[in-house]
């Protein structure tokens, strides 16, 4: 850690950082590109175990608040706060490394070869950087030409993540505070004898190659890891530097469900929410109440034992099959030896379902089943989860389309489509029972135009319309059917039958000009001979239309 508890790899790795420091004072040869190269790669590796291991510590923080969230609670969201001021901390230095390579080499994400995004973050491929050995840039996006660059943001801000996360820090610990001091020091060199005095600033970015800067930004994301474990370990601990011993026992049940499907069993957990490991407790299970002892004063005994649970980690696991439906009681006492030799007693009381099978299988549209499409259903089966159930079907084929959808596509109207489900539970398959489905031909769609199947029209409204459609009345599913080709017929004054063959459903220029020709007012138009096909490819003769011209 900073405050002498690093890793060989660490200490590696700052000595080779200054040592390559102390080469930019050279020409900047390949061979000192590819050795910058090396170290960044190092500190990168650094950088992600640090990461890892502050996962772990949050993670940690998550359990401590689920035993007891009054007690850590604070510190977790004090701990959370300070992920997420090195967060912004460590993408600030991120977004400046991307920002020198794209200005360097002049082109975007896209099209810049050194960078990729993953998980929607972009990184730096090194080995892809062009003109590492160049200079200017740093110093103009760093320095600036006022000297108002981006390193005097930078230092700003690791100065502000310094400060915060000492006002975490009790001033008592003062290993913490020098470690965390020197992590993240950014006070200016001391002067050289013959040379002017350099700031933070001008050391780190003034002059100095692309190569070498990326490793230097990366080492200052390093130690904002660094840092965020040190803060985070400390917190950490404070959760219990401030506790204190348990005044108050409290019998704990934490069954598996209290809905029981008839075959299954019922199990539980059954804990004193504080314990101590040197001294697990005794759970008895059967019947208690409280008795008058000789001094007057009432206590917890059992009045029948039907077993004492076998204790494990501090947890007695109770089991029971669950042969009889209905609703089933059950509890005892857990004792507890207490710090001046007697015991506690804490009594507790359970109950839980058992019911029968209940297998649900419901179709999504409607209680019927069609040959040629795929027909949406719904399986479950109550405390199964979906993955665990496995339907079959007769006389048709099911797929499964989501957690609990499944499409059954029936092969013969002429039979019923039966559906069996099956489900693995306790590791075992079990039949959960079957339901039959009617199945049936899609129905016929109706033509229409001008959404209308016939009857009086007006000639302007019949001539503005684009084609003739085939529409599925009252029917539940969003099925289409396109009209492939029909026949419009007239006649004349003279009795004569004036009629046109078209394919597919349009109203071409044709139609038109036959509409304009034939067209009077009082005169009937038959739109017959309509053929349309569906979703299952079968071709349907429909219902021809009759229109009054008006």
């Amino acid at each position: 850690m900073a405050h002498g508890k690093e890793t060989p790899r660490q200490k590696m790795i700052g000595m080779m950082y200054l040592v390559l420091l102390a080469l930019l004072a050279l020409n900047v040869s390949a061979e000192v590109l590819d050795a910058f190269r090396l170290v960044n790669e190092g500190i990168k590796n650094t950088t992600e175990n640090f990461a890892k291991k502050n996962r772990v510590t949050y993670n940690e923080f998550e359990q401590e608040v689920a035993k007891n969230e009054q007690k850590a609670g604070k510190w977790r969201d004090a701990a959370f706060e300070v992920r997420a001021q090195a967060d912004s901390l460590y993408n600030f230095m991120q977004d400046l490394k991307v920002q020198m390579v794209k200005e360097n080499q002049g082109k975007d994400i896209e099209q810049n070869e050194a960078l990729v995004k993953e998980d929607g973050k972009v990184q730096i491929l090194q080995e892809h950087v062009i003109g590492e050995d160049k200079w200017d840039m740093v110093t103009r996006v760093m320095i600036g030409e006022n000297f108002d660059g981006k390193a005097y943001d930078l230092k700003e801000r690791i100065n502000e993540f310094r400060q915060f996360l000492l006002e975490y820090i009790d001033k008592e610990d003062t290993k913490i505070i020098e470690g965390i001091n020197k992590t993240l020091d950014t006070s200016d060199p001391p002067p050289t004898e013959g040379h002017e005095q350099k700031t933070w600033e001008v050391k780190h970015f003034y002059d100095i190659p692309l190569g070498a800067v990326l490793p230097i930004i990366s080492k200052f994301q390093s130690d904002v890891r660094n840092a965020e474990s040190e803060a985070i370990r400390y917190l950490f601990n404070q959760i219990e530097a401030g506790s204190f011993a348990f005044n108050k026992l409290e019998a704990n049940v934490i069954p598996n469900t209290n809905y029981v499907i008839q075959g299954n069993e019922y199990r539980a957990d059954v804990f004193l929410a504080a314990r101590d490991t040197t001294a697990p407790p005794e759970i008895l299970i059967g019947e208690w109440d409280s008795v008058r002892q000789e001094d007057g004063t009432y206590e917890i005994e059992m009045t029948s034992v039907q077993e004492t649970l076998e204790v494990k980690g501090g947890k007695g696991k109770f089991v029971r099959q669950a042969n009889r439906t209905g609703m089933h009681e059950w509890g005892g006492i857990i004792k507890l030896m207490g710090p001046e030799g007697d015991y506690i007693k804490k009594p507790f009381k359970q109950e839980f379902e058992v019911a029968e099978p209940n297998l649900v299988i419901s179709p999504t549209k409607m209680n019927v089943f069609y040959v040629g499409i795929a027909n949406p259903v719904s399986i479950s089966i109550p405390s199964v989860p979906p993955a665990k159930i496995t339907p079959n079907v007769r006389n048709g084929s099911i797929y499964e389309v989501g957690p609990g959808q499944f499409e059954v596509t029936p092969d013969d109207a002429s039979r019923e489509c039966v559906v069996s489900v099956r489900a693995e539970v306790e590791g075992q398959m079990r039949s959960y029972g079957s339901k039959e489905f009617r199945v049936e031909e899609l129905p016929t769609p109706t033509a229409q135009v001008a959404q209308k199947s016939g009857g009086e029209v007006r000639e302007e409204i019949l001539r503005a319309q684009s084609g003739i459609f085939a529409v599925m009345e009252d029917f539940l599913f969003d099925l289409q059917y396109e009209i492939t080709r029909y026949t419009i017929t007239t006649t004349d004054r003279g009795g004569y039958v004036k009629s046109l063959r078209k394919e597919g459903n349009q109203f071409d220029q044709e139609v038109r000009n036959w509409f304009e020709n034939n067209l009077e007012r009082g005169r009937k138009v038959n739109f017959e001979d309509l053929e349309a096909v569906g979703p299952d490819g079968e071709v349907k003769s429909l219902s021809p239309i009759t229109f009054t011209i008006q």
